[in-house]
């Protein structure tokens, strides 16, 4: 419903700019000589442009607001997926925790003769 009320907007929002550009900034209408009488004489037809205008505004502006009340009303709460954090045995953004290797007092000395004082440039 909402796409198919787009597609009007959009259709409408084309015909006015069309309409309104039609019109003459002096009001003389579309400035079309010719005979007096007849359906689009110049004063004809700025009064169809201007009724036009007025009606396509209207509907832009009530399509506007009806729209914007389908979109707050249709809308959904956000959801969170947490599947992924369930696989994984932690929590999101947390790593596992591993236990620090147990070493003896002796590994520890051996491990200070092995390494140098300053580490070797790379």
């Amino acid at each position: 419903m909402f796409a198919f009320l787009l597609i009007v907007q959009t259709l409408i929002a084309v015909t006015l700019i069309s309409v309104i550009l039609m019109q003459r900034s002096e009001g003389g209408g579309l400035g079309v000589g010719g005979s007096s009488s007849g359906f689009m004489t110049a004063r004809g037809a700025a009064d169809f442009l201007t009724r036009s205008t007025a009606v396509l505004g209207g509907l832009f502006i009530v399509l506007s607001i009806v729209m914007a009340a389908i979109a707050g009303a249709t809308r959904q709460p956000t959801k969170i997926d947490t599947s992924l954090a369930n696989s994984t045995g932690g929590t999101i953004g947390q790593q596992p925790q591993q236990a620090p290797p147990q070493q003896t007092p002796t590994s520890n000395a051996a491990q200070n003769q092995q390494a140098p004082a300053v580490p070797p440039a790379q």
